[in-house]
């Protein structure tokens, strides 16, 4: 079907053809009639034009006025002769108000027929000009609105395959979204796991096999390794009831963000014994900034733990022209950074870059390793 703005221009331009066209003179040429017949030749037409009106406004009379019109287009013939060119300009109106084909049809021929009629009852030849032309226009009439007919019938099937593709296209978008959702809420839990648990069931199993194989000989360092190995497991659940929703979504106190890295720094001095020089500046940030230089801490000692072999570990927490900088150095032995696959520092550098901050990693084999991260702030 057309649009709604299409029918109504289209409405528009055939009213007033119609009218002007159709109706008008067939009222002018009414005014020279005599008698009674003026009287029916001003009469009829102006009926019509009502009925036109209220069926353009009330779909539901449409039909009633089709057949008015028929009717009276079979009396105006009778009563002035020459109704062809009346008939030609209503017979946009059998199409347009009637949008089935076969009535179309039907209606239009009926007119025909009428106009037909009123001219042989009152001329008595069925062969006059007004006969042939009514005729002409009948078929051409037909031929014409059927082509129309199809066309449009074409476009309105083009429209719906367009709709239902338009349709699937966005049900494929939702669910390739939905699916997006998805895998990114799955490497988010990921990076959460591997940044929480299971540093810290790595560091219970480190502090484990330390206890277990100095209980005899250091029975005070066993008892201290044990009781890191109960405050870990403690955190690893605190942590656990984050990720599945049963406690707020951060496990870690408000406060200087200072604070937080020194009681990290602590931990992993007790549990390992390696000198750590630190230097943390007293920066206030958010709880997010707070959680992401956290996370970067505790997997940079996690790696030195295990794979580094250093004595000394240097912490830097400092204010940068642009935000927050964290330098985490060691004197271990070092890496190619390009080698690397490991999941944490690619998890790192995912944490830094949603907060807009990047991640630097200089190393290389027997001169130890550098971690820069930047978060910018603001002020």
């Amino acid at each position: 079907m057309p649009r709604p703005n299409d029918q109504r221009w289209i409405h528009r331009w055939n009213t007033v053809s119609w009218m002007l066209l159709g109706l008008a003179p067939t009222i002018v040429a009414g005014l020279d009639d005599p008698g009674a017949m003026r009287y029916w030749s001003l009469a009829l037409p102006i009926v019509l034009a009502v009925g036109y009106v209220i069926a353009l406004r009330s779909p539901r009379h449409r039909l009633p006025f089709l057949c008015m019109l028929i009717l009276g287009l079979g009396a105006l013939s009778y009563l002035r002769g020459g109704g062809a060119a009346l008939f030609i300009m209503s017979l946009p109106q059998f199409w347009i108000f009637d949008g089935r084909a076969g009535r179309s049809v039907a209606f239009s021929g009926a007119a025909a027929l009428t106009t037909e009629l009123g001219g042989i009852i009152r001329t008595g030849d069925p062969t006059t000009g007004n006969a042939v032309v009514t005729l002409v226009a009948y078929s051409a009439g037909v031929l014409l609105g059927l082509s129309m007919h199809r066309i449009v019938g074409r476009s309105e099937e083009r429209a719906d395959r367009l709709s239902i593709e338009l349709e699937t296209t966005r049900s494929e978008l939702a669910r390739a979204h939905r699916r997006e959702g998805a895998a990114e809420e799955r490497e988010r839990l990921a990076r959460e796991i591997h940044d929480t648990l299971a540093q810290g069931f790595a560091s219970i199993i480190v502090l484990a096999e330390a206890a277990r194989s100095n209980i005899a000989a250091e029975p005070e360092r066993s008892a201290q390794q044990l009781l890191s190995i109960e405050q870990t497991a403690r955190e690893n659940l605190a942590e656990a009831r984050v990720l599945v929703g049963a406690a707020p979504v951060s496990g870690i106190a408000p406060g200087s963000v200072a604070r937080t890295l020194r009681r990290t720094l602590d931990r992993f001095i007790e549990d390992t014994g390696l000198t750590v020089i630190a230097d943390l500046a007293e920066i206030e940030c958010d709880q997010t900034t707070r959680i992401a230089l956290l996370r970067c801490t505790q997997e940079s000692l996690a790696n030195v733990r295990k794979h580094a072999a250093a004595s000394t570990v240097g912490v830097v927490l400092a204010h940068c022209p642009h935000g927050v900088e964290l330098e985490i150095t060691d004197d271990g032995r070092g890496f190619v950074v390009g080698e690397s696959r490991g999941f944490g520092l690619d998890g790192m550098r995912k944490r830094l870059a949603e907060l807009g901050g990047e991640l630097t990693v200089t190393s290389s084999i027997g001169d130890g390793t550098r971690v820069l991260a930047m978060i910018p702030t603001e002020e």
